[in-house]
């Protein structure tokens, strides 16, 4: 993510315990945020999947919703014209994984709902704040929709639940993408069970008077180690998950980026509320005549790091495709990848060696089903 030099970094509210914890700081999408600790991108990652692991991702954007004129079938009408969402069976209290999408079909943004009944609490990704503001008014002019001036937390890994328990047992029954205000300290925390690391875990909105003295509280659980975004983002790519900017952009289409599930079959050819919104005729299209390109998974057992822009060529050297996401697996020990390859490949991939451009080395990378590491969400 690029940034304007001659523009201050934001910074978020656990700024000063981020530093007092040693924290290598960077810009990350216009913030100074936590990259690692003093432990490492390795350990911190290794913690997460075994333990429980604390990201700060005050960076994402909070947005509630509402409808100016008070009505539930406006607040409704305006995000289904504007997203390709339905009320219609999502119940009050659940998450909902969708996008916004231009004309084209491509991700404007892929974010996180949360249906709370006269409201919708939505997460954005930090770069695309202010664009996915303006787009959203735009786009639903009858809403209300502004900022909810609060840290986000994410507390991920096989013992989240125990570490949360202590502050609040009522998060003990919540299932994945199920939502509730916990009262952490005193204080009321919006919390959903979601995550992007493939573990079970929560994001939790806390209020800034507040916020320091929680993960303070959080941190003291010999379990729970803080975990920065160089980790955040090698758990991601295990789990399978892509990333705004580096595998789905406003260029990429949820089917070229298989993420079709986020489509409902209401809103498809057929369905009782099929189109209607930003792209749907673009959408529909290639949902029908298939995508030519498509997201995939790619390993390698040869010990050469492939990072992303690296062109993938198949055994006559042909390019077809190219890495969006690359690392060396901390929990594999190999070499993983996100890449978009002609789906003429894909279809044929038995028939020839893949290989990645490095340099001038040549590892052979293979398709690998998704996740690369399994998930492990509470439901």
């Amino acid at each position: 993510m690029t940034h304007d030099a001659n523009t201050p970094l934001a910074h978020v509210p656990l700024d000063s315990l981020h530093r007092e914890l040693g924290a290598k700081m960077a810009g990350f999408a216009g913030w100074d945020m936590p990259i690692q600790y003093p432990a490492g991108l390795k350990a911190e990652h290794l913690h997460t999947r075994t333990k429980a692991g604390l990201f700060d991702v005050s960076h994402m954007g909070q947005l509630a919703i509402t409808a100016r004129d008070g009505r539930l079938d406006t607040l409704q009408q305006q995000l289904e014209a504007a997203l390709p969402i339905d009320f219609e069976g999502w119940p009050p209290g659940l998450q909902r994984y969708s996008m916004l999408l231009n004309d084209q079909g491509g991700i404007e943004d892929d974010l996180m709902l949360v249906n709370l009944g006269d409201q919708v609490r939505m997460v954005v990704n930090a770069g695309n704040r202010e664009h996915d503001l303006a787009l959203l008014r735009a786009l639903c002019p009858e809403l209300d929709i502004h900022w909810v001036d609060a840290a986000l937390v994410a507390l991920q890994g096989p013992l989240a639940q125990a570490a949360l328990e202590r502050l609040d047992p009522g998060c003990a029954d919540m299932l994945f993408m199920q939502s509730r205000t916990l009262s952490l300290l005193g204080a009321e925390c919006f919390t959903t069970r979601s995550g992007y690391t493939g573990e079970d875990g929560y994001e939790i909105s806390l209020p800034r008077e507040q916020a320091q003295a929680i993960v303070r509280r959080l941190l003291d659980d010999p379990t729970v180690a803080p975990i920065g975004l160089g980790a955040r983002d090698t758990l991601r790519l295990e789990a399978g998950l892509p990333l705004h900017g580096n595998d789905i952009s406003p260029s990429v289409t949820p089917i070229e980026a298989g993420l079709g599930f986020a489509i409902p079959k209401s809103r498809r050819a057929g369905g009782q509320k099929a189109g209607g919104f930003p792209g749907a005729q673009a959408l529909l299209r290639q949902i029908a005549d298939g995508a030519h390109r498509k997201l995939v998974g790619l390993s390698s057992y040869d010990p050469v790091p492939v990072r992303p822009h690296a062109q993938i060529v198949d055994s006559q050297d042909k390019v077809v495709g190219e890495v969006t996401s690359g690392t060396v697996s901390p929990s594999l020990g190999r070499p993983v990848m996100l890449a978009m390859l002609d789906a003429e490949v894909i279809r044929e991939s038995g028939n020839t060696t893949l290989k990645a451009v490095v340099r001038d080395r040549r590892p052979v990378v293979h398709l690998t089903p998704l996740p690369f590491v399994a998930k492990r969400y509470k439901r």
